[in-house]
Parts: C-alpha cells; sequence; structure tokens
C-alpha cells in the first residue's frame, strides 16, 4: 500500500527549474556586504523594496492603524476573532479604490466583484479551479512567469500551452501566434479554456498595447473563451507609453457581446505596486457572479488575516499617502531601471525596451557559445556560481530563444546593484578576451598550418623537378 499520495510524490511542482535552483544557490551563499562580500547577489527575486520608507512613515504618523487602534480605543479582540471569507467591506472598498486610482481612474470596480485571496498565487490558482477542468488548457503568451507551471498546473491539473512570442517584434502577442497555439492545443486533444496575460509583462517588463489586447479581445471573443489578465505590476509603471488594463479595453468593447463581460478576470495584488509580498494579499477581480461566488468559497483555503485588512484598510484609504506613493515609487523605479540598463550597455550588453516592472529582459545571446539552450544553461550557471549573481534565465520562462534572462533591480540597495554590474562587466570583459584569443590562436593555427601545407608542396614540387632533372641527364 503507498503511504503517499501521488501529489505529494509527483516532479510536476516545477521546483527543479532553473528559476528556483538559482535560488537555492543564492541561499546557500547569500551575498552580505560586510559578512559575505563575495557571496550571490539576488537579482532573481522580482522584489520592490524602493519605498519602504514611504511605508515606514506612514505607519509611523498612523500609529492607532498598526497597534490595531480605532478612535484610539483597542480592537484587538474584534480583529482576533473569527471572520467570515467575504472579506473586511472596509478593506474591500479600499482596495478597488486603489485599483482604480493606478489606472488613472479611467475605470471602476465594485467592492462586490472583488475575492480576497493569500497572494497572487493563490488567486491564478483559484481561477484554475473556477474555470476548467483537470486536462483543459490555457493559452501563455512566451515567455511567461516561471511560477506558472506550479501556480497553474500542479494542484489543478489544468495543462499550459504555450503561444510563442519572439524577439523579432519585442515579443508581441500576433494573430498567428495566438491561432498556432490553439491548434496546437487542439492536436493534444486539450480544450481549450481560456488565454491567460500577464499585464504588464514579467519577465518582459512590458504593457500590452491597446491594439495588442483588442487582437487578444478579438481571440477569445471567436473562440468563446475565458480571459485572465494578471495585473499585479500596474502600478509599476514608469514609462510614458503607460497601462491599458484589460477592464479598460472591456469598457469600450462591452456594447459589442455582453458575454465577454462575464468571462474576463482580473488579478491583482499588493506584493509588487505596495512591496508586500509576506502580507499575503491578493485578490481575483470578475464580473460573473457565480465565478466570484465559488471563489470566495474557495477562498477560505487561503484567507488574508483581519489584522493585515484592517491595516492596509487604514493605509490605502489614506488618499493623499496613496497619490504620493504611486508617484514617487514609479520615479523610483525608473530611476533604478535606468541604471541597470545603462551599466548593462558599458558592458556591451543590450535589453529589451522597457516600461515597467521590476526587472529587465537582457540580452545575452552574443555571449553563447552556441545557439541552443545548453549553452544558455552553461553560461547562466557561469554568471551563479563564478560571477555571484542569481539571475533567471529565458529557458525557464520558456522563451523559445537562447541567450535571454530576466535580472531584478529593485530588491537590493543602489550600492549592490552597482557593484553587480562590475562584476558583470568583468566577466562579459574576461570573456571577451578569452573569446578573442581562441580566435587568435585558432587563426594562427590556420595560418601555420596553411604555411606548412605551402611549405610542404613546395618541397615535394622541388623534389620532383629534381627528380626530372636527374632522369633528363641520364638520358
Amino acid at each position: 500500500m503507498k503511504m503517499l499520495s501521488t501529489k505529494a510524490t509527483c516532479n510536476s511542482h516545477g521546483q527543479d527549474s532553473s528559476y528556483f535552483l538559482g535560488w537555492e544557490a543564492y541561499e546557500n551563499n547569500p551575498f552580505h556586504h560586510t559578512s559575505n562580500p563575495n557571496g550571490i547577489i539576488q537579482m532573481g527575486l522580482a522584489e520592490n523594496q524602493l519605498s519602504f520608507d514611504l511605508l515606514e512613515s506612514w505607519l509611523s504618523k498612523n500609529p492607532d492603524a498598526a497597534s490595531f487602534k480605532r478612535d484610539g480605543k483597542s480592537i484587538f479582540r474584534e480583529l482576533a476573532l473569527f471572520q467570515d471569507y467575504h472579506g473586511l467591506p472596509a478593506f474591500k472598498k479600499a482596495l478597488v479604490e486603489f485599483m482604480a486610482e493606478i489606472r488613472g481612474n479611467k475605470v471602476s470596480f465594485e467592492a462586490n466583484n472583488i475575492v480576497l485571496t493569500a497572494g497572487a498565487t493563490s488567486a491564478n490558482e483559484t481561477l484554475m479551479f473556477c474555470l476548467a477542468e483537470a486536462g483543459d488548457a490555457f493559452l501563455l503568451p512566451t515567455p511567461y512567469y516561471p511560477g506558472f507551471d506550479r501556480d497553474l498546473k500542479w494542484r489543478t491539473g489544468v495543462e499550459i500551452v504555450p503561444i510563442h512570442c519572439t524577439s523579432s517584434n519585442a515579443f508581441q502577442i500576433t494573430q498567428r501566434a495566438l491561432e498556432q497555439a490553439y491548434k496546437d492545443a487542439q492536436s493534444r486533444n486539450l480544450r481549450v479554456k481560456g488565454v491567460l496575460v500577464t499585464n504588464p509583462s514579467n519577465p518582459l517588463g512590458t504593457t500590452m498595447s491597446r491594439d495588442e489586447l483588442n487582437l487578444v479581445f478579438d481571440f477569445i471573443t471567436s473562440k468563446g473563451i475565458h480571459l485572465i489578465s494578471d495585473e499585479i505590476y500596474s502600478g509599476t509603471v514608469f514609462g510614458s507609453s503607460g497601462f491599458v488594463s484589460a477592464m479598460e479595453v472591456l469598457k469600450e468593447r462591452s456594447s459589442q457581446d455582453e458575454e465577454v463581460w462575464k468571462r474576463v478576470h482580473i488579478v491583482y495584488s499588493l506584493s509588487k505596486d505596495l512591496g508586500l509580498p509576506g502580507f499575503r494579499v491578493g485578490a481575483i477581480y470578475s464580473n460573473d457572479d457565480m465565478v466570484v461566488a465559488a471563489a470566495t468559497k474557495m477562498s477560505s483555503f487561503g484567507l488574508v488575516s483581519s489584522q493585515t485588512q484592517y491595516l492596509l484598510s487604514a493605509m490605502l484609504s489614506d488618499k493623499k499617502f496613496t497619490t504620493n506613493y504611486i508617484t514617487e515609487n514609479q520615479k523610483r523605479l525608473k530611476q533604478r531601471q535606468k541604471m541597470l540598463v545603462s551599466g548593462l550597455q558599458k558592458a556591451g550588453i543590450n535589453c529589451l525596451d522597457s516600461n515597467a516592472g521590476l526587472f529587465c529582459w537582457v540580452d545575452m545571446r552574443h555571449l553563447l557559445e552556441s545557439d541552443t539552450f545548453e549553452s544558455e544553461l552553461e553560461l547562466w550557471k557561469k554568471i551563479v556560481y563564478e560571477v555571484g549573481l542569481n539571475i533567471s534565465p529565458g529557458s525557464s520562462c520558456h522563451c523559445t530563444e537562447p541567450g535571454w534572462f530576466r535580472v531584478c533591480f529593485a530588491n537590493m540597495s543602489e550600492s549592490t546593484l552597482k557593484l553587480a554590474v562590475r562584476r558583470l562587466k568583468s566577466f562579459v570583459t574576461e570573456l571577451t578576451s578569452i573569446t578573442t584569443s581562441n580566435h587568435r590562436n585558432h587563426h594562427n593555427k590556420i595560418c601555420k598550418n596553411i604555411k606548412k601545407n605551402i611549405f610542404t608542396k613546395w618541397v615535394f614540387r622541388q623534389s620532383v623537378q629534381e627528380a626530372n632533372r636527374k632522369m633528363q641527364a641520364e638520358r
């Protein structure tokens, strides 16, 4: 008799991905500026640590919220007792208003349509359980967040079919790629239930254009399937092109097909925009009452604590704070991204043009020994173990082109980022020098062989001529 379940003993969690193995390497040898200055710098974790001072300043000015008081009186007991899984009304109201503010108040959200979850991980998995059966499929554009292989598939049994995007058009989704992914799913006898996009993109750090979103909307409308728009980076947009939410496009198109209104779902969290992944605050937003009802029931397996909801409802209800925070946070992200891009360019490395997120999509194809994913992994291992930087290889994100890497910039101090860039620059200089030397040695070897061959042929010709002269003399 088996003592453990199939789920417990299977290897489908994705923990053996290079994305997670890089974390393991970092945890075994973490960088510290004094105690371990030669350790591995964590550049594979998309955390936003650039605006903690703004949060801490608000907490110091609002001690009642942090100490669970209302009008100076403790409400600790009230918060400590049982709360149902619908969430605190005050927090849900504050959260939907914050979501609207991030989107420039171009769209509004109803508090009754939101379901609170323990982070975006839980939100995405819950939507899989609500929208699909085991063996059904969702189409995802590549490259995509490596954690989706765990979040969407592991417990639900739902399959992921890639929408292959390439660098030829900056990895934007095309009609051809959508149709091909749909055909690929059908050839595997998978029923496609929807498309999931991350907007802004993780790992690209780019926002989807209105045209690209309309293309996806046309596709899901024609196929009669769902759209999940994971918008957890919506508050990190710092570029001029701005952010267009799926809800904004849906609002513009709502008169075309009322049924589509129920098939578009938003995932959000406060992990990236507020830099609070440890608070485990995620949310599902849907216009389908049945999805909201089912997801609310499922949320009992991953609730947000009442204490967390109370604290954040007070913070997000402070409009002066949220307005300043959004603006200042985006400014800091832009400065930090510029620092990384500029540093990499000086090292001879380019990045995909980006306008959002906590990372850059970095092009190191020219550093590969060959145009293969094996070569990409060899380069990645050198960068992790020799250079001491944990970055994420494109293959872990299911990129179709070897040599791309995701590099995070917002989870460390400015001085640490500068050190990381210096390390990488030294590595590239040394690698280029070795490559140049190898090419030179190879060239010299070829030249020597050519000279040797020429000399050999000359000696042979001389021998033949001498033999011919002797023969003529003998005659």
